[in-house]
This record gives C-alpha cells, structure tokens and sequence, in this order.
C-alpha cells in the first residue's frame, strides 16, 4: 500500500470509492448529485453484486426519490446532515420499516418490520440515502456468510474465500463501491473481522454506546451481553463521523442521560504510547498475518510512532475461557427450545470434564444464573486489569483473527471446521480469542487496513486498536494516523 493524505484512502476518481465524508462534502457543495452518486453504486451493484452477492435486498425506487428529495432540499438551502445524499447500505438484521429482519433464519422470513431501528433513523436523520441490506449468516453466528434465505457471500479478493461475518455483506458492499457506508453489529468480531478480511475500516464501539433498539430476535426486548451495533467504512474519518451520528442513549435512558465523549487531539504517531501484542499462546496464528502485522508496526515505528511489546497482566487463557462461557451464555438465551433443550442434555459433558468447543457451548447455554454471576464477577477484575494497562500505555495493537481470509467452507458445523494455518488445519472457532481479547470487557476496537500478505496471496490484513472504556475517539484517531502513514483503503483487484 502506499502513503495517502490523511483525508484521501483511494486513487480511484469514481465517487463510490472516496470515503463517504468526501462524497457528503462533494453533495453539499454542488459539485456531486445525490441522485448521481445513487446511481453510481446501483451501477456498481448491478455489475459485481452477481459475483459477491454482498447485497441481498433493494429499495431502488425508494432511495432515487430520497436523493432526488436531497438534492432538491440542497437547492432550497436545506441540508439534512452530515450524511446528506451518501448511499448506503445496512445489515440485514437491522430493522428497517417495510423490509425483513431475518437474521439468515428461514423460520422468520416473514418477520417485516414496522419501524426503523433507532441506529436506522439517526443514519436517516443525518441524511444518509439508505437502498439496501446486507448479507449475513445464519443467526449471525459465523466468520462466514451464508445462509439458505440469500446463499453465500464471496470475498472480492479472492471469490473462493470468505468475507468474515457476520457483517460480511456489509465489509464486501464497502470493498466494491456498492455503499460508501455501513451499519454493522458485533459480538465476536463480527464488524472487526470482516473489516480485516476485506481490507476496509470497522469499529467495535464500547459496549452500550450505540442503541441496539431494532437489532434483535423477534419478541426480545433486553440488550444481549457483549453486543454492540457500530459503523463500517473506508476510511477513519468516516468512522468518525458515523459514530457522531449513532451514539447516545435512546429509549428510557435519553430521558435524563447525555454523551460527552472524550475528545481526542493529539494528531501525531509519537504523541500516543502503544502497547503491540501480534501472538498469543492460546491459539496458533498464521505466520503470513503475524509479519504483514509486523511490517505495519515497523513501518509505524520508522514514521516515528512510539510502540513496544506489552499486554495486560493477564491470565490468557483464563481470559478465554471466561469470553467463552459470557459469549455462549448470551447468544445461548436467543436460542429457541430445540436448541436449548438439545444443549440441556449434552450439558454433562462439561462436568465430566470435556473442554472441546461444542462441550463450552452447551455447558455456558445451561448453566445457573450463579455460576454465570460469577464469570462476569471475574471479568469486572479482567476490566481492572485492563484499565491499570492503560495507566502505562493508550492503546493495545493486536490481530482480530488467526489468519487472514480462509477458504469457504459449509460442511458440518462452525465448532468442527477447521482452517488452514501454516500448513496445519485448526479449529476456526479458535480465533475467537482475538475477538473476545477487546470485546468481552466491552472496550471499543478499531480495525484498520495494515497491508497486505506476502505469501503470494496478498489478501487483505487488519491492524486492531484497542482502546480504554469509552475512548472510542482515541483509537479511531490511531486508525487516522495509520491510514496517513500506511495508506488506507484499496480495492480490491478488477473493482476499482
């Protein structure tokens, strides 16, 4: 990748591959349509989409009125927002008046919705021209993206392989100039890795931020544990700006709660002391993504950033083990009662001692309130530990997976496939400790393009930033900082 200015992360001229805060800024002044810039990613759309099958349901004629409606406001001095006419698309399982929320299920094909989700109408609200949904697994419950309601998404850099998930659709609309914006959710990574897979930006807001009004399984009304909705994009700043627009409270907490996000200035690499974590003991991580990473860090480094090895003082497996059991307890309770009971009597597996992935599983989807209590206990003290890091450093760099994108794969289940890592097959539900290393003590994440692999490959890899509680500001600032230094977002090949 090549050095970029820090407000610009592609060569390319087509106005679907400039970042979104780019595009607005081009609408607001008359120099870029609404209504034109629609037509570009429908353009786009109609071309690749064959190909990727990224983006799984339209609103074409609903979404040319809107940016016709822009561009008219434009004219009579009107703007909407910070998002004034930008295109894009949104993740399947957010609630969108008049389409699905299916979540990759069959059995809620039907399942319309009524109103927006609130993450949904701010996007609106700030003038964005909402035209279609993104693809996602069954369940939202994968690194892959498929499902028997809209088939298999394909990474735009190699059709064979995956684009992450579960916001896969969305990293891969992104990557192909298809939306110059998305709204994803995560949980196990599922915004950070597809960004690492695609090559494009993602942020993994602290925990609660953003509402997640209107990204739930029918009839659930409680936050699920670990969740969280945040933005996808092809460029820092865009994050940025997305977050502006999608955090703070909503529902009863708006009534009396504001957000004062902490404000970040710094604007250089040597102003911010990193910690770099690129291993673990705990999984075996490809080697190709490790000296990608190591490359970024190095190349960090020549540009003056002050950066050392260092973790926090923790027990990582323990660590594992207990993102695992919260993880499982949470996505366990969407379970419906076939699911539940089939866990229910394997659950003994666990006590007599397995520690096999499927046995975690259904012993985390069973167990007691009390011994759930007590695994978030034990990570209260993981987010004291974490904060005590963060006395002596501002930010972690790490991987978000083991590899970068690996081969489709839809035999048998997720706990027994198996990826390639150096020559070796291993679990692919082993990565999960990249994912949970941020997110189970609910800290914001920041996934950045880092370069690509040099295996002859060259698949896209991610760098993630993890910051302290609610410095979502910093750790998007860093990404900016990369993305000056490295170079930011590229297409893919054959998509520019």
């Amino acid at each position: 990748m090549t050095s970029t200015g820090a407000s610009s992360t592609s060569s390319s001229t087509d106005i679907n591959l400039m970042p979104a805060t780019e595009l607005a800024s081009l609408i607001r002044h008359g120099k870029v349509s609404a209504a034109d810039a629609l037509e570009g990613a429908i353009e786009r759309y109609e071309r690749f989409n064959p190909a990727v099958n990224a983006v799984i349901l339209t609103r074409v004629n609903e979404a040319r009125e809107r940016a016709e409606a822009a561009d008219a406001a434009l004219a009579a001095g009107e703007c909407w927002g910070t998002l004034h006419g930008v295109p894009m698309t949104i993740k399947e399982a957010f609630d969108w008046a008049g389409t699905p929320s299916t979540w990759g299920n069959p059995a809620w094909a039907a399942d319309v919705a009524d109103t927006d989700a609130v993450t949904v109408s701010r996007l609106q609200q700030a003038g964005a021209v909402i035209w279609g949904k993104t693809n996602v697994p069954l369940m939202l419950g994968d690194w892959q993206s498929f499902n028997d309601i809209y088939g298999c998404t394909n990474n735009p850099w190699d059709l064979t392989r995956v684009p992450g998930g579960s916001s896969g659709g969305s990293a891969v609309a992104l990557a192909t100039g298809m939306a110059s914006l998305e709204l994803g959710s995560d949980i196990g990574a599922s915004i950070r890795n597809p960004a690492h897979y695609c090559g494009v930006f993602g942020h993994k807001p602290t925990f609660d931020l953003v509402p997640w009004e209107g990204h739930a399984i029918p009839d659930c009304e409680v936050v699920t544990d670990i969740a969280v909705c945040g933005p996808l994009a092809r460029s820092a700043a865009d994050l940025d700006v997305a977050l502006d627009v999608l955090a703070g409270p909503a529902g009863f907490p708006a009534a009396g709660y504001g957000l004062t996000l902490p404000v970040e200035h710094r604007d250089s690499l040597g102003a911010f002391r990193v910690g770099v974590m690129l291993d673990t003991s705990v999984i075996r991580n490809s080697s190709a993504m490790i000296d990608t990473l190591q490359r970024a860090v190095d190349g960090l480094a020549a540009a003056g950033a002050d950066v050392s090895e260092a973790a926090p003082a923790i027990d990582q497996h323990e660590f594992h083990e207990n993102y695992l059991m919260l993880l499982r307890a949470a996505t366990g309770a969407l379970a419906d009662d076939e699911m539940w009971e089939d866990a229910q009597s394997r659950s003994h597996r666990f006590a007599e001692g397995a520690r096999d992935y499927q046995a975690r599983l259904e012993h985390a989807m069973t167990m007691s309130h009390r011994e759930w209590f007590g695994h978030h206990n034990k990570r209260e003290g993981y987010r004291q530990a974490w904060a005590r890091f963060f006395d002596d450093y501002d930010l972690l760099l790490c991987p978000i997976a083991a590899s970068a994108a690996f081969v489709h794969d839809h035999t048998g289940t997720r706990p027994t496939r198996t990826i390639d890592i150096d020559g070796q097959q291993e679990l692919g539900v082993d990565q999960l400790f990249w994912a949970g290393w941020s997110c189970s003590v609910y800290l914001p994440g920041t996934v950045a393009p880092a370069g690509l692999t040099a295996d002859g490959l060259n698949l896209p890899v991610g760098i993630q930033i993890v910051a302290p509680h609610l410095a979502d500001r910093r750790s998007i600032r860093y990404a900016a900082l990369i993305e000056r230094t490295l170079g930011g977002f590229v297409s893919p090949p054959g998509y520019e």
